[in-house]
């Protein structure tokens, strides 16, 4: 661009520098010519020896004019000319070199896009962070926590009346206090007791169960009404919850009436590991009831066919188990998934279109002893003990003791089992 410039202002030069030069020249040729005309007006002659040198010097003056006003200038026109091609080249060379870095940063950004979009996924996988301030009641969800990886998260299922049940389960089967925190820590288990909150807020039933959390610490809180016929939207928001929390293997929901041998429920789950969408537990058919005012009515009997069919096959309520990918199943399409009148059928339902393989494990619905004593001494731990008659243990705060001590594991299984 330099050099353009300076051809410019030399060009400029050598112009002006012909025209006043040219201009000199012709100043001097006239006023030669004046004075020869005012010789001749003076009466002088002029020898025909000076008009044949002044015609020679004027042919040869013209010659030189000529050649310098022109040849110079039509040299330097071309010069000029060409010049101007290279500038014109050098300036199209320039935009072109921008335009193809702009191009390669455009193609740099690009790829760069495309590497973070492949990288979202696995971080948000790896350490995917929930949140969620627009309730007004805390959840265990909504603390920004890092999804931890466990083996199996353990819920639970109870309520504000139930403190004495849950009193029980402290001091039989559920380990507390820091033990609690080291079975998560050591071997990934993770238990806790899961309850929504009352439909008013901080009332005397939430506040009961903060006093109970303070010193236990063994709460796991849902953004959930609390009410008995709200058990389906409690168990989906258990597992969506839970599953937004911890990352883990299996999660399992329990009722408080059921006695549980951890160690055998982690090893029975640990063989299932490998597999995908495993949904296990005591699986059953009962019948759709459509009489109205018994109990266990389904309201919507009809969708399930003629009266006195039964419901597929679904895992009893008590207790039963599902893995990561059906826990993100629920995760996922938790607003449309139906509610039907019992927890445990609208579980199944869920998954009832689903490629999964559902378990019967047997293990998993011990009677309570004798059922569950003999099957201990024959070597055969059950996984969980109740009545089916009492959809859990009958009188359970008085009996769970009992059952615990019959039944329950060596309390060294817990910490060995190989999962």
């Amino acid at each position: 661009m330099k050099r353009c410039l300076d051809h410019n202002l030399k060009l400029d030069f050598d112009h002006i520098y012909t025209f006043y030069t040219t201009r000199f020249h012709i100043s001097i040729f006239l006023l030669h010519l004046r004075k020869m005309k005012n010789n001749r007006s003076g009466g002088g002659k002029v020898s025909p020896k000076w008009i044949v040198i002044f015609s020679i010097f004027s042919f040869v003056f013209g010659m030189l004019f000529t050649n310098r006003l022109w040849v110079p200038l039509e040299s330097d026109g071309r010069k000029e000319q060409e010049m101007k091609i290279d500038c014109i080249t050098n300036k199209d060379n320039d935009i072109l070199g921008e335009v193809h870095k702009t191009q390669e940063a455009i193609k740099s950004l690009g790829n760069s896009i495309s590497e973070l979009r492949v990288e979202l996924p696995s971080n948000q996988s790896s350490s995917e962070v929930v949140r969620d301030d627009s309730h007004p009641h805390k959840t265990d969800g909504d603390k920004g926590e890092k999804r931890k990886k466990v083996f199996m998260v353990i819920g639970i299922n109870t309520a504000f009346s139930s403190r004495r049940r849950r009193d029980s389960i402290r001091e039989t089967w559920m380990p507390r206090g820091e033990k609690l925190l080291k079975l998560e820590r050591e071997r990934g288990i993770v238990v806790r007791f899961m309850i929504g909150h009352s439909a008013t807020s901080r009332s005397i039933l939430d506040r009961a169960i903060d006093s109970e959390e303070a010193q236990h610490k063994d709460f796991f809180r849902l953004e959930h009404v609390e009410g008995y016929h709200e058990l389906t939207a409690k168990t989906r928001i258990f597992f969506s919850t839970a599953f937004a929390k911890w990352d883990a293997k299996f999660y399992v929901k329990v009722d408080d009436d059921v006695h549980v041998n951890l160690g055998m429920l982690a090893t029975t789950l640990g063989r299932h590991q490998s597999k995908p969408r495993v949904y296990t537990g005591c699986m059953k058919s009962g019948p759709v009831l459509s009489q109205k005012n018994v109990k266990y009515h389904e309201p919507e009997y009809w969708k399930f066919g003629e009266e006195g069919n039964k419901y597929f096959r679904h895992a009893s309520g008590q207790i039963y188990a599902i893995s990561n990918d059906l826990a993100a199943y629920i995760s996922t399409n938790q607003p449309i998934l139906h509610k039907y009148a019992n927890e445990d059928v609208s579980l199944g339902s869920w998954f009832i279109g689903l490629d999964v393989e559902h378990i019967d494990d047997r293990n998993m619905c011990c009677g309570t002893p004798p059922d569950c004593e003999w099957k201990a001494e024959a070597g055969n731990v059950c996984i969980a003990s109740f009545d089916w008659s009492c959809s859990g243990i009958c009188r359970s705060v008085e009996r769970l003791k009992d059952v615990h001590k019959r039944c329950g594991e060596d309390p060294a299984a817990l910490w060995s089992a190989q999962y």
